[in-house]
């Protein structure tokens, strides 16, 4: 079962299924998908019988496939029971997982799990029933896996495939934290026979408007309600550790690994930190889409310095992968004319985006005297970003969970970023020396002066500290 059948996973978790259905090699494995949130996930795979189309669009060429792995679709809010029916059968050996940082109700800086937030207080005052309506997903497995221990089933894996860093560790607190305000012992059980392997994920996969619909028909014939359109490159790395059996899909691409955290490392260093730090720079810039923003070369020169020199030399050699190879990747699909994505839909979430994926760069490299000037631009740029406005003063729409209390923050610190950096996120490095007015004169430069002269006169300052070195 997969919760949060989303675009992404359509995209990515689902086509490998099909893989190995299409191969020939496993027909055991299919997918039953729940959404928590949209209804719209079930009214449209189930009126086209679960099928529906990806679409592979590279720089020089395009393929089409129809997807058929997923079997069902539940909406939980109207369909809790066959939910928990599917959850509690033994056939289901693993409950995978996308439903983006905020489902993991966990504190940013301390990762403690909010037992205060209005979601998991409901569930966890729901008693169980047979309608088990639940808010959280936590309310779902732990209600699933609480009934499972009682038949003596064996427990399902739960595998977490979203970007949060902490390796196994989100999904057990999350689930282990929320059994325990309802039961002790069935939190103890969970944590005891409950696999949680580690996951690295990739595909970078935009959301279906009207206009891909129509592209969809009028290039393949396919008049499909819902199609996925996305690139040719796709990545699973999961740590080889299921509590009741897995599928075979090394077969079909995924790599099977002890341990993914230097994969995850890489992957969310290089390719989440510099999503969110031209998601913001390239918007101020007056740029929507990621290919648009590539295509003005102080903006590409930017992303390939900031990977190359500052964030690639921080990290670890990982065994049969290239990460100058994978660095070079990045740059030529975050430039695909043909596989654009959204700069707003990068920006989302970009407070706890900075604070896992560019913040701890940073820190790494003022702690090693490693050039960094881009980084703190990038720090700077959402720093503006979270003001609310573009430099020409229209209103940007902050989809951030956190974004009221830094908003508020990044206004009354306007270029003096004294209040900002005293939200705990910057605690590792507001006390470096010259840190905050270097901050300060980076966030004066791009209002005054705009963002592309601010970083074409970084890269110069760049290019000499490398140079002295």
């Amino acid at each position: 079962m997969h919760i949060g059948a989303g675009n992404f996973h359509r995209a990515h978790q689902a086509v490998y299924f099909d893989d190995l259905a299409r191969s020939g090699i496993s027909d055991r494995w299919g997918v039953t998908g729940v959404s928590l949130r949209s209804r719209e996930a079930k009214d449209l795979l189930s009126a086209q019988d679960g099928l529906y189309t990806v679409v592979a669009r590279g720089h020089d060429r395009q393929n089409a496939r129809v997807v058929g792995s997923i079997g069902a679709v539940h909406y939980a809010p109207k369909d809790g029971a066959a939910v928990l029916a599917a959850l509690t059968d033994p056939q289901t050996r693993i409950v995978s997982l996308t439903i983006t940082g905020n489902g993991y109700f966990l504190n940013p800086v301390t990762d403690e799990f909010d037992a205060d937030h209005p979601d998991v207080r409901a569930d966890v005052l729901a008693s169980p029933s047979a309608s088990g309506n639940y808010a959280t997903a936590w309310g779902y497995l732990a209600d699933a896996l609480d009934r499972r221990r009682r038949a003596g089933f064996a427990p399902f894996t739960v595998l977490c495939c979203d970007n949060i860093p902490g390796d196994t560790e989100p999904a057990r607190t999350a689930l282990v934290s929320f059994a325990a305000l309802k039961d002790p012992r069935l939190a103890r059980w969970i944590d005891t026979h409950v696999a949680f392997p580690s996951t690295m994920v990739d595909r970078i996969t935009p959301q279906t408007s009207e206009s891909e619909c129509r592209f969809v028909e009028q290039t393949f014939g396919v008049a499909d309600k819902w199609p996925v359109v996305t690139e040719p490159y796709r990545q699973w790395v999961i740590e080889d550790a299921f509590s009741n059996g897995r599928p075979p899909l090394d077969e079909v691409g995924a790599e099977f690994v002890a341990d993914v955290s230097d994969h995850k490392l890489i992957k969310t260093r290089l390719l989440n930190g510099t999503h969110i730090a031209l998601a913001c720079l390239a918007t101020l810039a007056g740029y929507q889409r990621t290919d648009q923003a590539m295509q003005d070369r102080v903006l590409y020169d930017y992303v390939e310095a900031l990977l190359r020199n500052e964030i690639q030399p921080l990290l670890p050699p990982v065994p049969g992968m290239n990460t100058a190879e994978y660095r070079g990747t990045l740059l030529d699909r975050l430039s695909n004319p043909r596989m654009s994505d959204q700069l707003s839909r990068l920006a989302r979430r970009g407070t706890s985006k900075i604070t896992s994926f560019v913040l701890p760069s940073l820190q790494e490299a003022i702690a090693q005297g490693r050039p960094h000037t881009l980084l703190m631009l990038a720090v700077a740029g959402w720093a503006r970003y979270m003001h609310g406005h573009d430099l020409k003063g229209r209103k940007l729409r902050l989809e951030d969970s956190q974004a009221i209390p830094v908003v508020k923050l990044a206004a009354m610190a306007s270029h003096n970023p004294d209040p900002l950096l005293a939200h705990e996120m910057f605690a590792e490095v507001r006390h470096v020396p010259g840190f905050a007015r270097r901050l300060a004169e980076m966030i004066a430069d791009i209002d005054a002066r705009g963002v592309i002269p601010t970083l074409r006169e970084a890269l110069r300052s760049d290019t000499r500290e490398l140079v002295s070195r």
